[in-house]
């Protein structure tokens, strides 16, 4: 019992911080993966670097984007930061 009382401390922080810092970030984690696994043709979106741009086309590991009239970019798909509504 009183090994228990003394690891009581431990088992709490231990908790607190998985409360407050882990599962949180496997939440934003599975939210970007849903959020790549939908791209379109035709999103806007912006990347990681900034760049605000239109998807053109993307494979597995890529998607291209059109910066402007004549600029296609080839980015991975994981500097996908946000598709803009």
């Amino acid at each position: 019992m009183e090994m228990l009382v003394t690891l009581a401390p431990i088992i709490v922080l231990v908790l607190v911080m998985y409360f407050l810092m882990i599962r949180p970030a496997q939440k934003r984690q599975k939210q970007v993966q849903e959020m790549q696994a939908g791209l379109q043709k035709g999103d806007d979106i912006i990347t990681i670097g900034g760049m605000h741009g239109t998807v053109e086309s993307f494979d597995q590991k890529h998607m291209y984007i059109r910066a402007d009239e004549s600029a296609v970019i080839k980015f991975d798909r994981v500097a996908l930061k946000e598709v803009v509504k």
